[in-house]
């Protein structure tokens, strides 16, 4: 039946995907950048730049180490620019 909840859903969610799928690989490059950015925050001074939040970024350290070699590939580094961090 046309009316049914069941056929409003599936058109809302197929409305949803045609206007939504254009813009996901935006939204995906923007999430990338923003980690990007979030790592070079975390790492900063690992990486000899000074961080005033250095003592609050240090909990983060855990979260962001598992991620560091995707993070200097995807930057065109062949190795990590970490002195105590070899991923590769």
């Amino acid at each position: 039946m046309p009316g049914t909840p069941s056929a409003l859903a599936a058109l809302s969610a197929g409305l949803r995907e045609l206007y939504e799928a254009p813009y996901r690989r935006t939204m995906a490059r923007a999430q990338r950048d923003e980690d990007d950015l979030f790592t070079l925050v975390v790492l900063a001074e690992a990486l000899g730049v000074p961080n005033p939040a250095a003592y609050y970024t240090v909990e983060l350290l855990p979260l962001v180490a598992d991620r560091v070699h995707e993070w200097h590939t995807r930057l065109g580094m062949d190795r990590s620019p970490l002195d105590h961090v070899s991923c590769c």
